[in-house]
């Protein structure tokens, strides 16, 4: 199975800006997802969600997959978009969704919010 990146919609992004002159009203959050969608690994299915619950962390996204650890991320923006696919990319190519810290992108070092283990399946 692919590996899944979650990405809030409703996020209003690190710091409030002024009202965009061009009538875009989306959030931050939106634009994020708009950005991602095009250049989407193949092993990565791109997912937007209303809400991670990192309101205060700006804009956020989460990297789920069958058997691994999930990692939620936040203080993104729309420029973060390409480090983001990439750490994606290694996170699904992954065996157990833990990349080697070398391999992560800054972003994924420095604005992790969440490590969260594996669900397992009891043995009967």
């Amino acid at each position: 199975m692919r590996a899944v990146l979650h990405v809030c919609t409703t996020c209003r992004g690190i710091e409030p800006g002024p009202d965009d002159p061009t009538g875009d009203d989306r959030r931050p959050g939106a634009l994020l997802l708009e950005a991602l969608a095009g250049a989407v690994p193949d092993a990565v299915e791109l997912r937007g969600v209303e809400c991670l619950s990192a309101c205060s962390q700006g804009c956020s996204v989460a990297l789920t997959g069958p058997g691994k650890w999930s990692y939620v991320y936040g203080r993104l923006t729309l420029e973060d978009a390409a480090d983001i696919l990439s750490g994606a990319a290694a996170y699904a190519a992954s065996a157990d969704g833990i990349v080697p810290w070398r391999e992560r992108p800054a972003i994924f070092r420095k604005q992790s919010l969440a490590r969260i283990p594996p669900l397992t399946i009891p043995q009967e």
